[in-house]
């Protein structure tokens, strides 16, 4: 194909960040690549009744024609848009949409098939001044209290009930019948036989747990409930309903004692107490740091975010929501969830994935004009800490510089570090002490 096939193209701007091409290919040119493909698809093509390469080229033509039409006007279009983006050195973001303009016309003799391609160009992006940011560092130093508070953590994660003879009382584990009644008659979901409910849990509304306090296993009981105005079930929305209960057992929760065994389940093979406390305090001083680091990022995050307001292509924050819905849909079957009744929508994480991409274009502008670029030592600092909470940490290390593909992850923290050491440089830090409950998300 020459380049005959296409008349030069003008790029229109019709928006801060879309492009319009307007593009108009040669008709005879188009000819002549259709002939040749055909020609070369002749050599190939089997048909019944021809051996290959001796179908006659009227019958190529009649099947293939069509295709070969196709394949050469878009690659004409192809040819022009691209060698016009390489010109102008326009950064387009996603894939271009072709519209046609206008049927073949004569024009001199050398008729032409116009088209217009719609591009979006990638924003022009300057790293604003962060000077005028302020940043709160939150602080907190691992003492043998928050290492006390994580062990009775881990001794509520592995407590065991058992019957004992005395009323219900918070943390109880209880199994119970009731039946509830709406206006005398049974209402859907008000029935159950053998239900265990955890005393203070949540599981049941207020009113109902309240009314569960002191019972004895054998013990019956009739008392009304009114429910919230708020709930789901809008046949019981704000209605007052009767509940028939029977107390069957009555369970108390008992903590493991913190000794030999209680290592052991810990995973200390020896059942050494103090070893035990010792790699608690170590877990817990990792995620200490995990935690306030994460407060830290997010901060510098929403900080570019305000000094930097920039326009994002909408193709960018399409692939993006794509690529977030693919990953709750796998989250979700990996939970076993049915996908089918949960049709996960690239529409629902469209604000997130306009976040994502701004400050993934804030972030490689950074990277670019302030060379923070990822040191292989960094890399290779992050992978040491991935492994070191692995039985084997050299086989781990391995096992990630084994295939380059492996040390993405560790890549882009290393990057974002980067970015945050800067900001923080450069913007208004103070540090401010954090609550150890606070950190951790616990509220009781």
């Amino acid at each position: 194909m020459t380049d005959k096939a296409t008349t030069d193209a003008a790029i229109k701007p019709t928006s801060a960040l879309e492009r319009r091409i307007d593009i108009a290919v040669v008709q005879a040119e188009i000819e002549k690549d259709v002939e040749q493909r055909l020609k070369r698809m002749s050599r190939t093509v089997k048909m019944a009744g021809f051996r290959p390469g001796k179908v006659p080229m009227k019958m190529v033509a009649q099947q293939y024609g069509s295709q070969a039409r196709s394949d050469a006007i878009g690659a004409a279009v192809e040819k022009a848009y691209g060698e016009k983006v390489r010109e102008q050195n326009l950064r387009v973001a996603g894939y271009p949409r072709i519209e046609p303009r206008m049927e073949p016309n004569s024009d001199g003799g050398t008729g032409q098939i116009s088209f217009t391609a719609v591009f979006e160009v990638y924003p022009d992006v300057v790293a604003a001044d962060v000077s005028g940011q302020t940043i709160e560092k939150p602080t907190l130093t691992v003492t043998e209290a928050e290492v006390d508070k994580t062990i009775e953590v881990l001794r509520k994660q592995r407590v065991s009930y058992a019957e004992i003879d005395r009323g219900a009382a918070k943390e109880d584990r209880l199994v119970i019948d009731f039946i509830g009644r709406k206006n005398g008659e049974e209402f859907p979901g008000g029935k159950a036989s053998d239900f265990a409910v955890l005393l203070g849990g949540g599981q049941m509304l207020p009113d109902f747990e309240a009314n569960l306090e002191g019972l004895k296993a054998g013990e019956q009981k009739t008392f009304d409930v009114t429910f919230p105005a708020d709930y789901q079930a809008k046949e019981l929305a704000g209605e007052t309903v009767q509940f028939e209960l029977t107390m069957k057992k009555v369970e108390a929760p008992r903590l493991p004692e913190i000794d030999a065994d209680f290592a052991k389940q810990l995973g200390v093979a020896d059942g050494d107490v103090d070893k035990m406390r010792a790699e608690v305090s170590l877990n817990l001083q990792r995620e200490v740091k995990k935690r306030l680091l994460a407060k830290v990022k997010e901060q510098v995050m929403e900080a570019l975010l305000a000094v930097n307001p920039i326009e994002v292509p909408k193709a960018l924050v399409e692939m993006e929501a794509e690529q977030m819905a693919e990953a709750a849909r796998r989250d979700m079957e990996s939970r076993g969830m049915g996908m089918k009744n949960i049709p996960v929508q690239a529409s629902w994480f469209g604000e997130q994935a306009t976040r994502r991409v701004k400050l993934g274009l804030l972030m490689a502008e950074l990277v670019k004009a302030k060379d923070l670029h990822v040191k292989p030592e960094q890399v290779r600092t992050i992978v040491d800490e991935f492994a070191e909470t692995f039985e084997d940490p050299k086989e781990v290390v391995r096992w990630y510089y084994s295939q380059p593909q492996r040390l993405a992850e560790a890549e882009a923290l290393a990057l974002e570090s980067n970015v945050v050491d800067w900001v923080l440089a450069n913007a208004q830090v103070s540090e401010t002490p954090i609550a150890f409950d606070a950190l951790m998300g616990n509220t009781a």
